[in-house]
Order: C-alpha cells, then sequence, then structure tokens
C-alpha cells in the first residue's frame, strides 16, 4: 500500500458557519484549534506507546474567511480592516488564544467595513505534529529514527516549502479557486517563528507585549530590570510583573531572580501590562544576521511598533562621545534582506515614531528647541555587515558614508528598520555615539566604561518614554498607509 492509499483518520469537527460576533467567531477558532491539537497530542502518545496501526493521523488548522462582491466604502484613513477587491480571501489560524485580541480587532473591521459575515471552519492545510504538541511541557517529537516508526509515515510534519514570507514580500500568487490572502502570515509560518523565539529567546511568546525595544549592549538589561522593579513597586504604573530569561516571572519588586546557567542567543525580558502593551527588551547581540532573526520571528506577534536603542560610531567630528542620533534615513550595507527587500526600496522615517523619540529626548534631558541638538542629532544611519571595517581600505566605504551623508555607522539598525517596513510593524531607531574610529577616538575598554555608567540609564529612558508616548496613540494613527501597498492583506 503507498502512502497516497493509507486510510486518514481525523477528528470530527462542527461545520462551517458564518460570524457577524468577532468574539464569538474566535471562540469557533479556539474551539476548532482545540480539538484539533488536542487529537493529534492524544494520537501522537498513542503512536509512540504502542506503535502505529495502519492509518495516517491527521488534523487541520481552522482558518477565517470572508467573500466580498462589492468594494468596501471605508474611512480613507483606515490602512487596515478591508479587503482591496472583490472575492474571498482567507486565512489559516493558529493560537487563536493568543491571538485573541488581535482577531477580535481585525474580525470586527472587517465586518463592519464590509457588511458581511465572516465564516469559521476548517481549512484545508494540516497541523505538523511539531507545532501541535509545542505547547505541551510533558511531550517532544523525537528525532528521526529515534521512533520505532517512521514519523511522517503517520503524521504530518513542518514543510518548508509552505512556510514562507511570500504574502509580505509581495510575491503571492492566488490558489487555483481565485482565493486571496487574508492576513500578513499563514498559520504554519506564524507556528513555526513561535517555536523560534521560544528557542532564540529563553521565553514564551505569551510573554511578548507590543512594544519591543532592541539592543545590542547586556548594560541595557541590568537598566531595564532596575526599571521593571522602579514600575512593580509602584500600584499605579499600570505594569503587572516582569519576565526573566527561562520564563521566570516576578511580580514583587524585591523579589530576587536568579541567574540562569547558560544564557540563550537573544535573552529577552518583559515588563508587562494586563492588555499586552507593556515593553519588551531583546538583547540581539551584534550585527545584522541576528538582528534579521530576531525580527523575522517577533513580526508574527503583530507588535504595535518597535524600536532600536543601541550604541553606533559617530561620523562627524562634531559629535561627543554620549550624543544621540536619531535616524531619518538608512544606508543599507547589512545585505542580510537584499534578496527579500531590494536595496532600491526606500526605508521612510515614520513620522509618529520619530516625534515620539524626539519629544522623549527633550523629556529625558530637559533641553528643548535648538538647545536639543547639543545632544542629539537627526540624519542617516549606515549599516554594516563588517564589524571591523575600519581595517580595511578605507576610500570606498568613507566615500559613500559621505554621499549618503551618514552621521552614524552600526550592524543592526537598517535591518530592523527595513525588516519593520517589509513586516508592516512601526520602527524606529536612536542611537547613542560610543566612539568616532574616523577621528582616532576607538571603543577602549577604561573609556567605554565611563560611557556605559553614564549614557546607558539615561538612553533605555528614552527608548522607554517613546514607546509609552506610543502606547497612547491609536493604532489607526500609528499604522500609517506609508508601511503598506496598494494590495494589501486586511488583516494588519
Amino acid at each position: 500500500m503507498t502512502p497516497q492509499q493509507i486510510p486518514v483518520h481525523s477528528p470530527a469537527v462542527p461545520a462551517a458557519q458564518a460570524f457577524t460576533d468577532a468574539s464569538a467567531a474566535v471562540d469557533r477558532l479556539e474551539e476548532l484549534y482545540s480539538i484539533a491539537t488536542t487529537y493529534l497530542c492524544d494520537q501522537f502518545r498513542r503512536a509512540l506507546r504502542k506503535g502505529p496501526d495502519g492509518h495516517r493521523i491527521r488534523a487541520f488548522y481552522p482558518e477565517i474567511r470572508i467573500t466580498t462582491t462589492s468594494f468596501a466604502q471605508v474611512d480613507s484613513r483606515l490602512s487596515f480592516g478591508h479587503v482591496s477587491e472583490p472575492g474571498t480571501h482567507r486565512a489559516t489560524i493558529t493560537r487563536p488564544d493568543l491571538f485573541r485580541n488581535y482577531l477580535e480587532q481585525q474580525i470586527s473591521l472587517l465586518v463592519g467595513n464590509h457588511g458581511v459575515p465572516v465564516t469559521i471552519s476548517v481549512s484545508d492545510t494540516p497541523i505538523p505534529v511539531h507545532f501541535a504538541v509545542a505547547a505541551k511541557s510533558d511531550m517532544t517529537v523525537p528525532q528521526e529514527g529515534a521512533a520505532e516508526f517512521t514519523l511522517r509515515d503517520i503524521f504530518d510534519v513542518p514543510d518548508l516549502s509552505t512556510t514562507n514570507d511570500d504574502i509580505v514580500n509581495g510575491m503571492h500568487t492566488h490558489d487555483d479557486d481565485e482565493v486571496g490572502p487574508l492576513a500578513p502570515f499563514t498559520a504554519q509560518r506564524v507556528d513555526y517563528s513561535l517555536a523560534r523565539l521560544s528557542h532564540y529567546t529563553a521565553t514564551d511568546a505569551d510573554h511578548f507585549q507590543n512594544h519591543v525595544l532592541f539592543t545590542n549592549y547586556q548594560f541595557y538589561v541590568t537598566e531595564f530590570e532596575a526599571y521593571a522593579r522602579q514600575m512593580l513597586a509602584d500600584p499605579k504604573s499600570g505594569y503587572t510583573s516582569f519576565v526573566s530569561t527561562g520564563n521566570v516571572e516576578i511580580t514583587d519588586a524585591e523579589t530576587p531572580i536568579a541567574p540562569v546557567d547558560k544564557q540563550p542567543q537573544m535573552p529577552t525580558y518583559h515588563l508587562k501590562r494586563a492588555d499586552g502593551s507593556g515593553i519588551t527588551l531583546v538583547n540581539i547581540g551584534v550585527g545584522p544576521s541576528n538582528a534579521k532573526t530576531a525580527t523575522d520571528h517577533i513580526a508574527v506577534l503583530r507588535p504595535h511598533a518597535w524600536i532600536m536603542v543601541g550604541h553606533c560610531a559617530g561620523l562627524r567630528n562634531s559629535q561627543s562621545l554620549g550624543d544621540f542620533v536619531l535616524a531619518h534615513a538608512y544606508l543599507r550595507e547589512d545585505h542580510v534582506l537584499d534578496d527579500d527587500l531590494p536595496v532600491w526600496v526606500p526605508i521612510p522615517a515614520l513620522a509618529e515614531v520619530q516625534i515620539a523619540m524626539e519629544q522623549a529626548v527633550a523629556e529625558v534631558t530637559e533641553l528643548k528647541g535648538y538647545d536639543l541638538k547639543r545632544v542629539m542629532r537627526t540624519g542617516t544611519v549606515a549599516t554594516i555587515d563588517n564589524r571591523n571595517w575600519e581595517l580595511r581600505e578605507h576610500a570606498g566605504p568613507v566615500q559613500r558614508l559621505s554621499q549618503s551623508r551618514a552621521i552614524a555607522l552600526d550592524m543592526e539598525s537598517a535591518t530592523i528598520a527595513a525588516n519593520g517596513y517589509r513586516f508592516r510593524v512601526p520602527y524606529g531607531t536612536l542611537l547613542c555615539v560610543s566612539d568616532k574610529p574616523l577621528h582616532g577616538e576607538l571603543k577602549l575598554p577604561g573609556m567605554a566604561s565611563d560611557f556605559y555608567k553614564t549614557q546607558v540609564a539615561r538612553h533605555l529612558m528614552i527608548g522607554i518614554r517613546a514607546m509609552e508616548t506610543l502606547r497612547e496613540m491609536p493604532l489607526e494613527r500609528l499604522h500609517s498607509r506609508k508601511l503598506r501597498s496598494f494590495d494589501e492583506t486586511a488583516f494588519l
């Protein structure tokens, strides 16, 4: 009997149903997802215990589908919440419990803007068993050959040919039945990133907040924990808990956190609020590869904004160590996104984010207007992929830096901004000058220590203040049309 002839067993599920109530629609998504994953987990346990019994086990992701026959009459200021043209659009869904608030918001807008219901049903996309058991702490999928049967003969496994970024990259083609995408990511792509996030950050996706700060130094982590403890000590702060590496969560400012034996590649920390509007800090380390990896996966959580707060080389003699750089353009020489987002694509500065960061600098430094130029410059940030660029022949790189009018250089900012643009996540960059290699001021140990002591706390506080400003901004204002194309998914 060939694999195609093996009988397939799947769980019984409710029939497709139309909904105009977003909360009820998400309830049904949760029901369908729970039925599917519970069935897969139970069957997987049975197969490990007793072996296969001659049939294939398969369960499917739930999906949202909407069919419209006319163009929506919507508020032209709204850049999401409606399909771009009449027809049928659908999205496969995973972890509806994790994405409930997001799904309710997007479904409400969709129903309200088009005046038709959404249909919730089972899709034709199988759930890989690896993703079904991911949330089960007592279950792991053995490596190939470790079980007494060939896993893929019985269960569906991740399929990288369908786990891609075609939708966000603008390369998606309609299905054979002319059904278009409703969301920027498929369920398989989301599940893949949720698993990767847990691996790289050593914290569960459930802890991530809607506002994400990226940094490239551990010093910022220490300051972030200190700030988190201040907030937990203040019952009026609105923050409810702090999560450290290994999912260690504290709600009391005095509770100690034991150091972990092994740090993950990108240690991540979460200052949480009940509605998810808190702040997550990710120490991505150094380099554009890490920056791309982190943002590739965090993007599926649909954060409201992410900002880079790291260190950079100042390129102007008039700059001083400790000065701030607010990026309003990027010279992309990081190369890691060239295949996904060509370098000729402009990465615009987002006014809402820029204003929030400039106001935060003014608030923290207590400088205003023209005096603010004493400590902050606005200009182009160059991002490169060679940390030791100073050791190579200078004429070419320096000429490009001059032609671009770059005022600072680092290894992560343009990558984070470009991936924000690609994934429709509002982005920004506020750097701090830590050395001036073109002017003989290299980052040396003693000098760096004094610099870090005086600047890190202030720099981090500016990033936090900017995020708190963005938190108060209506979502439809923050997610401007700059980030969305003329043929865009309805879901944010």
